[in-house]
């Protein structure tokens, strides 16, 4: 998993290099760049929720949209890398020189997190920039809890689609199940756990405690008990949370419990994909 090894570091540079001469990724910085511009230009730090106002109002409502765009983003973008090399020929031909699978597959891993966590931080940074240029107060805490909490659920979806990608034997097989996992994820935060409760009548902590298993749940609790520190926008759910464990808990929670479960599904890709037949 070392960054810097033989060839896990060649074959991170070597993707690097190769992402920063596309369209694509220009096309995805200039998305979120471009989304801060406006977010100013509407005026959206001049209105105020929950007592946020500001710069700390953008990003809360940067949080939100990135909570919906980089799930599906990191998904759709990296559940092809393993399986569509494999398809064109490129992942037999590397594999051919000085190359192990498990440097191979850690050095995507790794490039393909800076590539989708740089654009992300560089908006971030930019709304700062222009924040301190407007005189506008800095929220640096929120604002390094919030580079975290994104670095955090980029990690666990990067880490299961490269699963997914050591898995599938098809690009468009790979597309179909990260669709079908989002789509389950997404449903679970909300719809399912709601309509079990009713019907099942299961205990509502049980359903709480089983909604928090879903990370981008967590994410979304995570990015609200920032700006929310009494959840007041969850209602009764809240109590149960905030009763269980403090705030200063759940937020190292939301940012480590992706980050371990992404490194897991990321483990068991590469030890199937060193173990059986990819090429």
């Amino acid at each position: 998993m070392s960054l810097k090894g033989n060839g896990t570091y060649e074959i991170f540079k070597a993707d690097v290099q190769q992402n920063f001469r596309s369209k694509s990724f220009w096309l995805y910085t200039s998305f979120f760049a471009l989304f801060v511009a406006v977010m100013f230009m509407t005026g959206i730090t001049e209105s105020q929720v929950i007592g946020f106002v500001g710069l700390s109002r953008l990003l809360v409502t940067f949080m939100q949209v990135s909570m919906v765009i980089l799930p599906i983003y990191v998904l759709i973008s990296t559940v092809r890398s393993l399986v569509g090399e494999k398809e064109n020929g490129v992942l037999e031909y590397t594999l051919s020189l000085p190359i192990s699978y498990s440097q191979y597959f850690w050095g995507k891993f790794w490039s393909r997190f800076v590539v989708i966590y740089l654009p992300v931080v560089f908006a971030l940074i930019l709304a700062v920039f222009w924040g301190m240029l407007r005189h506008l107060e800095i929220p640096w805490k929120l604002f390094f809890l919030y580079v975290f909490l994104l670095a955090s659920m980029i990690f666990f979806f990067l880490g299961l689609s490269m699963y997914i990608s050591a898995r599938s034997r098809t690009q468009e097989n790979a597309l179909g199940i990260s669709f079908m996992i989002w789509i389950f994820l997404v449903a679970f935060m909300d719809i399912l756990l709601i309509g079990m409760m009713l019907r099942m009548r299961i205990n509502p902590e049980a359903v709480i405690s089983l909604a928090l298993l879903n990370p981008l749940q967590v994410f979304r609790t995570g990015s609200l008990i920032l700006f929310d520190p009494k959840l007041t926008v969850m209602g009764p759910v809240s109590y149960y949370i905030l009763d269980t464990v403090n705030r200063s808990t759940f937020i190292a929670f939301a940012i480590e419990y992706p980050i371990i479960l992404g490194l897991i599904l990321a483990w068991l890709g590469n030890r199937y994909f060193k173990r059986h037949d990819v090429v």
